[in-house]
């Protein structure tokens, strides 16, 4: 029997948040009634966010799966791996920290099922979104330049305002078929998957969140600038090849 809802969880050295995650996304799943799992990829943690995770206090009714990869691979692999290994027919793969409350998710999980949707993608610029803790002035500085950068290299739509935000909805069949084709491991993978998705003309969505900063983030945007120019190009070089 095929599962309504997978959620998936990235996790890297999240020991002290991962059984809130957890927790949260079972209590949603079983409040509306869904049949459904939730999966935790641990990227190779050097805590024990993986024993933690499994000592999460959930309804019996939902499935927990933790899966743990060796080494610190990327945050792209970690999502692809719990996407592939998930069964729901929607898969929802949400960022550690519960930035966004999971009840944001109800009415997509529904539009998805429904088949009038492809993709729904949480958008912090919506008109509607409500910002309840933001960004460090720079961080959101250089979020508005890694937009652009994405637009001018590698041609992601521009109305895709908020590509990075780390809670997005699928079909599970259009979500597994989009990461299987994906290669990017670090955390450019979510271009790699909307360019595609835009490509194979899925029907996609972006929807207002109620959104806090998770100011313990485990990206270094600061650090991570010329590597982020070197993935773009690359990613245009793949796309050009096609």
């Amino acid at each position: 029997m095929s599962l309504d809802l997978s959620i998936v969880i990235p996790a890297l050295n999240e020991a002290g948040k991962i059984a809130r995650d957890v927790e949260q996304a079972a209590g949603f799943c079983a409040e509306h009634g869904f049949r459904a799992e939730v999966i935790v990829v641990d990227d190779g943690s050097r805590d024990d966010t993986s024993r933690v995770a499994r000592r999460a206090e959930i309804p019996k009714t939902i499935e927990l799966r933790v899966i743990r990869l060796e080494r610190n691979t990327g945050k792209g692999a970690a999502v692809r791996a719990g996407v592939l290994a998930s069964s729901g027919d929607v898969v929802l793969f949400a960022d550690s920290g519960s930035c966004i409350p999971f009840r944001n998710a109800l009415p997509w999980v529904k539009s998805l099922r429904s088949g009038d949707l492809d993709l729904a993608l949480a958008s912090r610029r919506h008109r509607d979104s409500v910002i309840l803790r933001n960004r460090p002035w720079r961080r959101r500085v250089l979020s508005r330049l890694f937009h652009w950068a994405a637009v001018l290299i590698v041609g992601l739509p521009r109305w895709i305002r908020d590509s990075q935000c780390g809670f997005k909805l699928f079909r599970g069949e259009v979500g597994r078929e989009l990461f299987e084709e994906t290669r990017t491991s670090g955390f450019l993978f979510d271009i790699e998957v909307l360019l595609r998705a835009v490509k194979a003309g899925y029907v996609i969505a972006e929807f207002p969140v109620e959104w806090s900063c998770d100011l313990d983030s485990r990206l270094r945007p600061h650090a991570v600038v010329s590597h982020v120019i070197r993935g773009l190009f690359k990613l245009r070089g793949l796309f050009k090849r096609r």
